[in-house]
């Protein structure tokens, strides 16, 4: 998937089934959490610079590296 170096939006990527399903996998608290639909703006940098304070790096990682592949 072309991540556009990362400036993809969150709401492009759950509005696609295979990438939602992604984050579904890896990061599920975040497709619970109450700001889920103001965050759909917010890029994919944007997104691992704020869950770098909440969540293991190699979490982060594994997301990315996971939806470049699809």
């Amino acid at each position: 998937m072309d991540l556009r170096n990362d400036q993809i939006t969150l709401g492009e990527l759950w509005d696609n089934p295979k990438s939602r399903a992604v984050f579904a996998k890896r990061v599920p608290m975040l497709g619970k959490h109450p700001v889920k639909g103001a965050a759909r703006s917010m890029t994919l940098a944007q997104l691992a610079d704020f869950l770098s304070g909440w969540v293991p790096q190699p979490m982060i990682n594994g997301v990315l590296q996971e939806l470049r592949k699809l």
